[in-house]
């Protein structure tokens, strides 16, 4: 039988066109995160972004495995589900006919499809109560995009919260000041107390680095 095998992926552009970057996660049946990476792709457009992290999703994962991805990015999944095969017949020419954009990598993602069960699901993007994977692709992409870096992990807790976490800080507020004042968190997270908090719940930053729940800051266990 198949691994099944969950992961979401994401792209984000600073502007468009402008600094771009891609991120992915993988999960198991059970949705347990596995893997996450991000990296940076310079100057481009959102749609590039988007279509680069489902590459680079993709050749993450064994062909052999029974694979869903979630995302966001309407046209990223219609490109290579619905679209595609009418672009083929054209000779990669649109209905009006004009020549697909982003053709190189979309026949590239078509490539890796090729041969393998992959499931795509649509996912709202930026929802308080959201689908998970998706946000920790999104906060990925938006890492990449903001530092011009790469990275990766097997833990979502090491996925940058902000991208304050990623490049020099704007704002002239102490670090030890903001730790202590805490945010407002703009995706759902999971403190080192073991219990999720919500998107638009108040978070501190912990001892360890890592945000969670303000009365969990002191505890041993965080630190």
């Amino acid at each position: 039988m198949a691994n099944r095998v969950v992961a979401a992926c994401d792209g984000a552009c600073k502007n468009n066109p402008g600094p771009a970057g891609w991120g992915w996660v993988i999960a198991d049946s059970d949705e347990r995160i596995l893997r996450w990476a991000y990296g940076p792709l310079g100057r481009a457009t959102n749609n590039i972004a988007e279509l680069t992290a489902l590459h680079e999703l993709l050749q993450a994962v064994d062909p052999a495995d029974d694979l869903e991805i979630r995302m966001d990015s309407t046209y990223a999944m219609k490109a290579v589900t619905e679209w595609l095969p009418g672009w083929k017949a054209r000779g990669w020419m649109t209905a009006s006919k004009k020549p697909v954009a982003n053709r190189e990598i979309i026949e590239a993602i078509d490539a890796l499809l090729t041969g393998r069960t992959v499931r795509f699901v649509h996912v709202a993007a930026h929802q308080e109560d959201g689908d998970v994977l998706n946000a920790l692709a999104d906060r990925a992409a938006s890492a990449a995009a903001t530092s011009q870096q790469a990275a990766g992990g097997t833990s979502a807790d090491d996925v940058p919260e902000a991208a304050d976490e990623v490049a020099p800080r704007r704002a002239a507020v102490p670090r030890q000041a903001a730790r202590s004042a805490g945010i407002t968190a703009k995706y759902p997270g999971m403190c080192a107390c073991g219990q999720r908090f919500a998107a638009g719940e108040k978070v501190v930053k912990h001892a360890n680095g890592k945000w969670g729940h303000p009365a969990c800051a002191e505890s041993p266990a965080t630190r």
